[in-house]
This record gives structure tokens, sequence and C-alpha cells, in this order.
């Protein structure tokens, strides 16, 4: 791409953006801190893919999902799983209508624009995979008719690391769907003392509506539109293979370490949200920084260890920064 091309598209990334800062204070006025996550969101939000927070309870998830469905003036459900949760409680049913004398379709809080899926992992895995098609396909299938699902669609889920009881862990195909893997830590103690003062005060002034799902549509197909070089997506590829092949690239202690790699759709999403980070940061093109600032929340739960790897208490994360602290950058 020609230097004035890239100019023009950084003048037109610069105006399509400028929701962004709004929406982040806005956020600021409810959520302290955290800013790692909303970015996360946003990208999410931006890139057209769904997010899973994992994060012990009382970190704001909840909070902060709802918050951005608010600011985005989005249809929004919130779907608590329990463990009784049957599919059809999320998809929809078909009913019988005596008047008619047949059965309609009885929607089910699937179709919104942004599901909350509270807790995903206290539902057992037939409602977990109900979710599949309307993940990746956007439809949902309810007797014998297909139904489309409103654009934008997303589904960002929250689950809880530490309780083992009563909980189903994410099956690989599902957990694939999810474009990116965020840790949620703990706010620092200045964010702490703030939150404390939020809590115990006065309640928090109502949000403004910031953008429309038209508008947000409108960003999405922007964000596709930013340049990515040739070097840099030569790099996303090398950092996927080296998920599956790390001898070629100098790892050969990984081989015994990673039971199965990254598939092809990391690769996808690793430019995608590249793209949508380069977005935020209000220019028209991708860095290998980019690529480097959100390497880990998409490959950490893609990377799949072995047995051996478990019993020596290594991480997916420690695995993913090996390579990415290995291969070279364009």
């Amino acid at each position: 791409m020609l230097a004035q091309d890239i100019e023009v598209l950084n003048d037109r990334i610069r105006q399509e953006s400028a929701f962004v800062e709004q929406v982040l204070a806005e956020m600021g006025k409810v959520i302290v801190g955290q800013r790692a996550m909303t970015e996360r969101l946003l990208v999410a939000l931006l890139a057209d893919g769904h997010v899973l927070l994992e994060g012990v309870p009382g970190l704001a998830k909840t909070l902060t999902i709802s918050t951005l469905a608010a600011l985005a003036a989005a249809k929004f459900q919130r779907l608590q799983f329990t463990p009784d949760l049957l599919p059809a409680d999320l998809l929809g049913t078909l009913i019988y209508d005596h008047n008619r004398g047949e059965f309609i379709p009885k929607k089910g809080p699937i179709f919104a624009n942004i599901i909350l899926a509270d807790e995903i992992n206290r539902a057992p895995a037939k409602v977990q995979s109900a979710l599949l098609e309307a993940m990746q396909e956007r439809q949902v299938t309810i007797g014998e008719t297909t139904y489309p699902l409103d654009q934008p669609f997303l589904v960002m889920a929250t689950q809880n690391p530490i309780e083992q009881e009563g909980t189903y862990p994410l099956p690989e195909a599902q957990i694939d769907r999810f474009m990116l893997k965020v840790i949620v830590g703990y706010p620092d103690r200045g964010e702490e003392l703030e939150i404390l003062r939020r809590q115990t005060g006065r309640p928090a002034e109502p949000t403004e509506r910031i953008i429309t799902p038209d508008s947000l549509l409108r960003a999405q197909q922007v964000v596709r539109d930013v340049y990515v070089d040739e070097k840099v997506e030569k790099y996303v590829v090398d950092i996927v293979s080296a998920t599956r092949k790390p001898s070629d690239y100098g790892l050969a202690d990984l081989t015994e370490l990673i039971e199965y790699g990254a598939s092809p759709r990391a690769s996808i999403n690793l430019v995608l949200t590249a793209k949508a980070h380069a977005f935020l940061r209000r220019r028209g093109y991708v860095t290998p920084d980019d690529v480097r600032a959100l390497g880990l929340d998409v490959l950490r739960h893609r990377v799949i260890l072995t047995y051996e790897a478990e019993a020596e208490n290594i991480t997916s994360e420690e695995v993913v920064r090996r390579i990415f602290d290995t291969v070279e950058v364009p």
C-alpha cells in the first residue's frame, strides 16, 4: 500500500474511532481500573468476536459487560448458567398453538445483540454445545427452521476458576469459538480504595449512550479495512505454526509439552484483534506490537498441553510467552 493511501486510511480511522475515548470515559464512571479488561472487551466488540472472562467473584466482570452493552444501546440479555438449564431455555422451542392447530416457534433469549453467559461453566455440556451454532454461524435452528441472529451478535461469557464442585469444564470445540480468553486480576490498593468509596457512597450517575448497533457495525467494517503488511501476516503464521511444530523455530524442548497446537482460527483472530487494537490506538495499520499485545489472550486457551507439562506445573501462558520471545519479530 502506498504512503498516501496509508495516510488517507489513518485520517479515516481517526474520524471513525472518535467514540472510543468517550466509551472509555463513560466506563470509567462505573468501573474502577480494569483498563485491560475494558479494552479487550472493546477489541472483541470491534473485531466481531466472542470473549471469555475468567476471574474470581467480585471483580466487576458482569458489571463491565452490562455497562458496555448499555453504552452501545444494544439489546442485552443476561443468561445465568445453572446445572438444570436446558438448551431450549437459551435457544427457544416450538409450542403448540391451539387456535391455529400448529406448532409455532418461541424464540429464546439468545436473540439479542450482546449475550452475557454468566458462569458458563456451571451448565452441562449439552447447554454449552447449544451455543456452538449461534457463536460460529450466527444462526439458531428451532425445529426444522433456521433463524438468523441480529447483528451485531456477541457472546461475552464469565467463569470462576476456583470452584470445581458443580462445574463443567468447557470442551475444546466450545472454547475455541471464543476470540479472546481474558484473565481478570485483582485491583491494586489505590483502585480498591476508590471502589470502596464509590460502593459505599452515593450511586453512580447513569451512563450515556455513545454508539448504536448500526454505528458499531460500521466501525466493524472499518476495522476490517485496517492495513496489515505481508511481513506482519507471516509473523502471525510463524507464531501459530510454532505452537504446532516448535522444533522448527528453535523450541525443541516444547515438543514434549504441547499436545495440540492452535488452529487456523487462532491466526485469523490474531489478525482481527491486532486490527481492532490498532483502531483503538487510532492507527490505520497493524504493527507487530499490536499482535503481541493480544497474542496471549488469543492463544492461551488454544494451546493444549500434555500430561507431562501439567505434572511439571507448566501453563499454556508460559509456553505462549516462550514462543513470542523466540519467534523473530519483523
